[in-house]
């Protein structure tokens, strides 16, 4: 079964529990691993999000920078957690905050300004971001990290009174393909998650305002993914409402393939039997590039929820 919950976004409370809430994507990136530089333009980028509306998604997720495998990001140390110096790397390419706010706020206020009745997420692990695109309109702040790379963001979102997407990462992208393997991956997010979620209640962000996500392909090796899937639902234990990302992800393109890679654009329907497994253990949110076809994979995994 599902936990039911009341989503506090600040603007308003979203209903989580009773259906699966989709989460379209939009990145306003040139090198994202789907679909970088298709919507770069704040034109094309705002035209995208309203399509993943009239498809049926119920939260927008801008992002201007990316987080995909062997990216450099650029934040303070890392609060918290055993993977990962968190020092930047010099010399390495980053997405300052001014470089971020160019590409994410136009598409934030135009969205918001054409849609107002959206529910809008801003994927940033920058509390500088953050506070911006939250002035702008954003609702919710999706963060890759945790609030761990950014030791501003936690009092910063309390600040906001924002809704909030606490991600799990082993280490950071340059460095995932020399972490060590997790003893047990499923108990390891268990326990981090829980840990970052009431560290960021302790820095006044309230529980009714936190969702969290076990970052599927983030700091896990090919074969931390499908244990982490099969013990979904003990994620529950932490108490909060769960948010899943497994949209064309590399993993489900190795399997599709039998272990050759196959593209992003070739693993729908490997994404779409990921995403019915984890509703049926308990996500009440999916984070998706393809609205349409989530959507009707969810309502026929709500229906068998239900029918319990």
């Amino acid at each position: 079964m599902r936990a039911a919950f009341h989503w506090d976004v600040g603007t308003r409370a979203l209903e989580l529990g009773k259906r699966t809430l989709i989460m379209g994507v939009v990145n306003v990136t040139p090198d994202s691993f789907s679909d970088g530089g298709k919507f770069l333009d704040r034109d094309k980028a705002v035209a995208h999000a309203e399509r993943l509306i009239e498809e049926g998604a119920d939260i927008i997720d801008i992002g201007g920078e990316s987080t995909r495998p062997g990216a450099h990001v650029e934040a303070g140390p890392q609060i918290g957690s055993q993977a990962g110096s968190g020092a930047k790397i010099e010399g390495a390419p980053t997405v300052s905050a001014e470089e971020e706010l160019r590409r994410v706020l136009p598409v934030v206020s135009e969205i918001k300004k054409r849609c107002p009745k959206a529910v809008i997420s801003i994927d940033t692990y920058k509390s500088a971001v953050a506070r911006a695109a939250v002035n702008a309109g954003a609702d919710i702040v999706n963060d890759v990290s945790g609030l761990r790379w950014d030791p501003q963001m936690a009092t910063t979102l309390a600040d906001l009174k924002c809704g909030t997407v606490m991600m799990h990462m082993r280490g950071r992208p340059e460095e995932w393909r020399r972490l060590p393997p997790a003893a047990d991956i499923a108990l390891l997010v268990q326990r981090e998650l829980k840990d970052w979620a009431e560290q960021a209640v302790l820095s006044g962000i309230r529980r009714e305002r936190i969702v969290l996500d076990p970052g599927f392909g983030f700091g896990k090796s090919f074969d931390e993914n499908y244990p982490l899937i099969a013990r979904f639902s003990e994620l529950q234990e932490a108490g909060f409402p769960l948010l899943v990302g497994t949209s064309r992800k590399s993993f489900v393109g190795k399997t599709i393939g039998q272990g050759k890679q196959v593209p992003p654009e070739a693993r729908l329907y490997g994404t779409l039997a990921t995403q019915t497994a984890l509703i049926l253990k308990g996500a009440h949110i999916v984070r998706t590039h393809d609205v349409k076809a989530s959507l009707e994979a969810a309502r026929i995994a709500d229906a068998i929820l239900l029918a319990h």
